[in-house]
């Protein structure tokens, strides 16, 4: 049944802030699954309904169930309360199955590559869409982002790649989680202040792990790169927030303000992050450390912290 809660009244943006979805995939769930049923308004715009935003969010839920795209649409435009045991089981029958799913990935993994160090930013947007579209965000960032980032930095300590590719790249990248980001201030979960400490320039890993720990409930205040000691803890002291994250990708970035972090560990609870923290300076100013990757840290912080 068609928009039975309310008539349509939602753009495509305004419904994109409310699910945290942005507006290129949600076009993609719209034409390639039918997932969005807009009515168009006297001026010609899509009009989006309640219903629309409800069936997005279950189709969320499907996805972070580990379900492929194309099946957690079947399963969100279902609408019944068993479509989502049957799709899980359906899911496990298929990756049993096939392998597909997997070669599709590492494909869209190496075009990624591919465009973003040939500079062809339309056509790493492209594959970028196609990738949210058919995976989960985990699996995007896990298995292809982190993986590439990793692969960039050690190419360009190898000199194999130029300082513009890196810097192509990142702003590339950056600019999509910038957009997966949008609205993760909002909500009623724990409040996480996220950081670089002085002298960090380096934060997108930081930034997959804001959105992971988002969509586990958590709201985000972001203070981004190279954030002076005396603002985070003025910040800190003002939001009171639940927990502090400072991410670095060198030691020396933590070891040389080692006084502010244990004063910033007085204010709220601490973690330090990155491959620049260690358990040992975390045990000095007080703070803990947060290990793995970007996407299984917010998992376990979360996890555990329940």
């Amino acid at each position: 049944m068609e928009h039975a809660n309310e008539s349509a009244v939602l753009r495509i943006g305004e419904l994109s802030r409310r699910v945290g979805v942005s507006e290129h995939v949600l076009r993609a769930w719209e034409s390639r699954y039918g997932l969005l049923r807009p009515q168009r308004s006297a001026g010609g715009y899509r009009l989006y309904t309640e219903d629309d935003q409800s069936r997005v969010r279950r189709m969320q839920a499907y996805l972070a169930d580990g379900l492929a795209a194309a099946q957690a649409a079947r399963a969100a435009l279902a609408e019944e309360p068993l479509a989502r045991i049957v799709a899980v089981a359906a899911a496990d029958e298929e990756g049993a199955a096939s392998k597909l799913p997997q070669a599709e990935l590492v494909d869209s993994a190496q075009a990624l590559a591919r465009a973003l160090d040939e500079l062809d930013e339309p056509g790493a947007q492209a594959v970028l869409d196609r990738l949210l579209t058919d995976f989960t965000l985990e699996t995007v960032f896990r298995d292809v982002l982190l993986v590439y980032l990793r692969d960039l930095g050690s190419r360009w300590e190898q000199g194999t790649v130029s300082v513009g590719q890196e810097h192509f790249a990142s702003q590339v990248l950056r600019g999509r989680l910038a957009g997966l980001a949008r609205g993760w201030g909002g909500g009623r979960g724990p409040q996480a202040l996220l950081a670089c400490p002085p002298g960090e320039m380096h934060e997108l890993a930081l930034l997959v792990f804001g959105i992971v720990l988002n969509r586990k409930g958590w709201r985000i205040s972001y203070l981004g790169v190279n954030t002076p000691m005396l603002d985070a803890i003025q910040v800190t002291s003002h939001l009171r927030p639940a927990l502090v994250v400072l991410a670095a990708t060198t030691p020396e970035r933590f070891t040389t303000i080692v006084p502010e972090l244990s004063r910033l560990a007085s204010v709220a609870p601490l973690v330090l992050a990155g491959a620049g923290a260690t358990k040992d300076l975390a045990q000095i100013v007080g703070a803990r450390v947060l290990t793995g990757d970007p996407v299984a840290a917010a998992e376990h912080l979360t996890a555990s912290l329940r």
